[in-house]
C-alpha cells in the first residue's frame, strides 16, 4: 500500500464535475477534490471548460482534512506562468491606508464596560461556506501585509525625539 501525503503528485481520473470543482479518482480507490480555484492559474468560470469526466490528470495533494478528505490541485503540479512584465504584481492598488475600523461605532446601546458584543457570524454550514470565509479572511490579511511591506513597516520607533 502506497501512503501519500501533502505534496505527493499523483495520476488520477476525473470522475465528476460540479460547479465548485472536480472529483478525481486516485490510486487505491481513494478520491479527492480539485477545487475550482486549483484548476488553472487563470480565472476559471466553468469547470467543464477545463476538465471532462474520464480525463486523466496529474494532481498534487495540497491538504487532507480531519475527515480524511483529500484536497487536490492541478495547477500546483507545474510552476506558475511568468508574470507579464511591467509594474509590481499586476494588481493596481490605488488609495492610501487600509480600512481598519477608524471612528468608534455609534449606537452601541447601553455601555457595558465599553464592550459591545457583536452578533456571532452565522455558522458556516458546508465546506464551500467555510472555504469562502477562509479565503476572504486570508485575502484581507494578505493585502494588509502587502500594504505594510510597501509602506516600509519596519521603521517603527527610533528616529526623531
Amino acid at each position: 500500500m502506497m501512503e501519500f501525503g501533502v505534496g505527493s503528485i499523483l495520476d488520477g481520473k476525473v470522475t465528476g464535475i460540479t460547479k465548485f470543482g472536480a472529483f478525481v479518482a486516485l490510486p487505491e480507490g481513494r478520491s479527492g477534490l480539485v477545487h475550482i480555484s486549483e484548476i488553472a492559474y487563470t480565472y476559471v468560470n466553468e469547470v467543464s471548460d477545463y476538465l471532462k469526466e474520464g480525463q486523466e490528470v496529474k494532481v498534487k495533494v495540497i491538504g487532507i482534512d480531519q475527515a480524511n478528505r483529500i484536497n487536490l490541485s492541478i495547477k500546483k503540479v507545474s510552476p506558475p506562468p511568468p508574470r507579464p512584465a511591467g509594474g509590481q504584481g499586476g494588481r493596481n492598488h490605488t488609495g492610501g491606508a487600509p480600512r481598519t475600523g477608524g471612528a468608534p461605532r455609534s449606537g452601541g446601546g447601553p455601555r457595558s464596560g465599553g464592550y459591545t458584543p457583536r452578533p456571532a457570524p452565522k455558522e458556516p454550514t458546508d465546506f464551500e461556506d467555510r472555504l469562502r470565509q477562509f479565503m476572504q479572511a486570508s485575502d484581507s490579511k494578505l493585502s494588509e501585509l502587502r500594504y505594510l511591506e510597501k509602506k516600509g513597516g519596519n521603521r517603527r520607533g527610533g528616529g526623531r525625539r
